[in-house]
């Protein structure tokens, strides 16, 4: 008796290509089928393919399971995978296609990057052939502990990506209870405490830099622009007849590729009020250092693309090393650029605002009590009760 899969493959003068066969359907869509081991003709037990290529990379993943002597028949498997349930790697595929962000948006390039590089290095070596209801706690701690302290932040973060993908299998019923349950597991820690630049640290950086790229520190660290937002940044989008930078676009580098978006969040899109000592270094740099059209970039790299963060880090590390600041990233200035914004009163909505934030956490995450400023404080807490105070009757 023919195998169910084997009624019936492509017709009669489906076109042969190497292993299998391939036809064309007046749809569009193709079909593939094969002669297995066993003499029979197997079809895909997926009816149809949108491409060409996906009937073939079937019909090539069927050949090498043959090769390898691994070979059964493509009904037998998909009956065994609906018995077994769905597997973590068929889920979390489905799930990258599918995500949305809290607008309903796709999910943007440097994301979904990050989150295949979590999937391929971390979650799918360990719970790639899980079936999805067989996935429990005891599973996830042993991989979560596995991986150890060493890298906080990766592991906080594949935590994160794990919890969210059974998050949403447990709403889709595809697995009875979420399996993470670790407390505090997704929290990032800093592994250490982040220390603003001072006004002399950032004056000897900014004069160790190439001339061309002293203007991407002071934007840094005076606007607490990313370095994304700076490396977009066109003459277009400064605009001196109000004094400021209009942030409507950065780059990322997901697969080593430019790619043009739009900032973090619908808040990244934001004026940025410049500080007055610095128009004229950025009127200095319009003239000598950017094209004359609108959408010639600021900092450009030599062959006239986006200067990827690695061109411009060895600028930066000569520079740091200069000032006595190893430890200082460029993301750092913009802590700085916070330290510096919440010295002249700024209120938390005015940081938010100028940080591109659309939460208070994450605009708290960039205050940090400047070196020496708690004295500074406590001082001026006495000056404004010296005389009134004894009045009072306190002195």
């Amino acid at each position: 008796m023919l195998h169910e899969s084997a009624k019936r493959g492509p017709g009669k003068g489906a076109p042969r290509r190497g292993f299998g066969r391939l036809r064309e359907l007046p749809s569009g869509r193709w079909q593939a089928a094969y002669t297995g081991p066993d003499g029979v003709l197997h079809r895909s037990p997926k009816a149809t393919y949108a491409t060409e290529d996906e009937a073939r990379s079937w019909l090539a993943g069927e050949r090498k399971l043959i090769d390898l002597d691994a070979w059964t028949p493509p009904a037998d498997r998909e009956k065994l995978k609906r018995q077994r349930g769905e597997t973590f790697r068929d889920y979390s595929a489905k799930w990258l296609v599918a995500r949305r962000t809290s607008r309903g948006e796709p999910l943007k390039p440097r994301t979904l990057s990050e989150y295949r590089r979590y999937l391929d290095n971390h979650l799918l070596p360990a719970f790639g052939d899980f079936p999805m209801k067989s996935l429990r706690s005891g599973a996830v701690e042993e991989w979560y502990d596995g991986m150890g302290p060493q890298t906080p932040t990766e592991r906080a973060h594949c935590y994160q990506l794990l919890r969210a993908i059974c998050t949403t299998a447990t709403e889709d019923k595809v697995m009875p209870a979420n399996p993470c349950a670790i407390k505090g597991a997704g929290l990032v820690r800093a592994a250490k405490k982040m220390v603003p630049a001072t006004l002399e640290e950032l004056e000897a950086i900014t004069a160790a830099m190439p001339e061309r790229l002293r203007l991407a520190v002071l934007l840094g660290s005076w606007c607490a622009l990313r370095y994304g937002e700076v490396a977009e940044l066109r003459r277009g989008d400064i605009d001196l007849k109000n004094n400021v930078v209009n942030v409507t676009r950065g780059v990322t580098w997901p697969d080593g590729a430019a790619t043009i978006g739009t900032p973090k969040s619908a808040a990244g899109v934001r004026p940025v009020d410049i500080p007055p000592h610095l128009l004229p270094v950025i009127r200095d740099h319009l003239d000598n250092h950017t094209g004359k059209a609108k959408t010639a970039l600021l900092f450009p790299a030599v062959n006239g693309g986006h200067m990827h963060p690695r061109t411009f880090g060895k600028a930066f590390d000569k520079a740091r090393a200069a000032a006595g600041r190893p430890d200082l990233t460029f993301h750092m200035l913009r802590h700085t650029g916070a330290v510096l914004a919440a010295q002249t009163g700024a209120t938390l909505a005015e940081l938010m605002e100028r940080l591109g934030h659309s939460t208070p956490g994450a605009a708290l995450r960039y205050q940090h009590a400047a070196r020496g400023r708690g004295a500074q404080i406590a001082a001026i807490m006495s000056s404004m009760v010296d005389g009134e105070g004894r009045r009072d009757g306190s002195g």
